[in-house]
């Protein structure tokens, strides 16, 4: 169990559920830009937003921004107090920084100030490429490097008062974040913020995720998560829900399962798994639906299932929870399969 810290309206870590997060990707003070982007994020599902801070145009456009939205907005700076304290100052719900960068310890104590007086949560971590040197020289590249240079960093913030923190170590490496992950919660009780770093374009971003995520959410590590993706950041929300659907940390939702199909299948139920799976895509029921290629076992295999078909060239069986609903011609049952589902969706 992990500490509960309050990120604007809501709350991470205590036992609260796994929260969604992204990141901007157009520059701060574009802000009609930025917002449609966050409404977009926000009705895909995002919990936490991040957009980064370059310069002061970016840091004065936070209060702009954050009228406009209704999820939590986190500043995100580098090399800067300056900056991390005009954000702070500009109404951020949170702030992610790096000690180490900076500038030194009376800029640490600056933003450790400024933190503590508006009471906002901080973000801190390491990643592969941001190791502090005395611990990549000790340890090199590793999962006892990551979570050193992560508590490091914590330690320095503490040292001024601040005990609202979040902790991240990523890593592209698959195995290295699991272990540093794994490590790190072994060492900390502040809540974890879980994620691949520079995962790559949409594939490969999503297999390393979901195996990573996957992993580390099982053990019952992860407070916060972000699956990145190279391109648009919506993708990233629909993915992390899945991740968290598959791992059952999220129940709301209609689930469609479906067999990859074989000689036996003598019908379109790919096709029609496909438009079920679209058609319930919003569905915020906690539902099983079953779309199986053939009769001689899909009902056995499917028997949890709410509602499933499975089919064969001349008819189709409905069947509930594994029991036989109806028979129907091969040529009406799309339609009246789509007519009970969305009885159950609507009900």
């Amino acid at each position: 169990m992990t500490r509960k810290v309050k990120i604007g309206n809501i709350y991470v870590g205590g036992g609260q559920s796994v929260k969604v997060q992204s990141m901007c990707t157009v520059k701060t003070s574009r802000v009609d830009e930025v917002c449609e982007q966050i409404a977009a994020l926000e009705d895909a599902g995002c919990e936490i937003i991040r957009v980064s801070v370059l310069d002061e145009e970016d840091a004065a456009a936070i209060t702009a921004v954050k009228s406009r939205i209704n999820i939590p907005l986190v500043a995100d700076i580098h090399f800067s107090a300056k900056l991390a304290v005009a954000a702070i100052e500009a109404g951020c719900d949170k702030v992610r920084i790096n000690p180490g960068n900076i500038g030194g310890e009376d800029k640490v104590k600056l933003v450790a100030d400024c933190i503590r007086a508006h009471g906002i949560p901080v973000r801190v971590g390491a990643n592969t490429g941001s190791i502090e040197r005395q611990y990549l020289e000790k340890y090199g590249v590793s999962e006892r490097s990551l979570v050193e240079s992560a508590l490091h960093s914590v330690a320095m913030l503490e040292k001024y008062g601040i005990n609202n923190i979040v902790i991240s170590v990523k890593a592209s490496s698959v195995p290295l974040t699991v272990r540093s992950y794994r490590l790190l919660s072994r060492r900390t009780g502040y809540p974890l913020h879980i994620g691949v770093t520079e995962a790559g374009t949409y594939r490969a971003a999503l297999v390393k995720s979901s195996v990573a995520l996957g992993a580390l959410l099982l053990d019952g590590i992860g407070d916060t998560m972000r699956v990145s993706i190279t391109g648009d950041p919506v993708r990233e929300i629909g993915a992390a829900r899945d991740i968290l659907r598959a791992v059952g940390l999220e129940k709301d939702f209609a689930d469609v399962i479906s067999c990859p199909t074989c000689g036996r299948c003598q019908w379109d139920s790919s096709g029609l798994a496909e438009e079920v799976s679209a058609l319930v895509q919003n569905c915020r029921k906690p539902l099983k639906i079953a779309v199986m290629g053939c009769v001689v076992n899909g009902p056995g295999e499917a028997a949890e299932a709410d509602i499933g078909i499975a089919g064969s060239k001349d008819y189709c069986v409905i069947f509930k929870k594994g029991k036989l609903l109806r028979r129907v011609p091969a040529a009406e049952a799309r339609t009246e399969f789509l007519k009970e589902i969305k009885d159950l969706t609507d009900g």
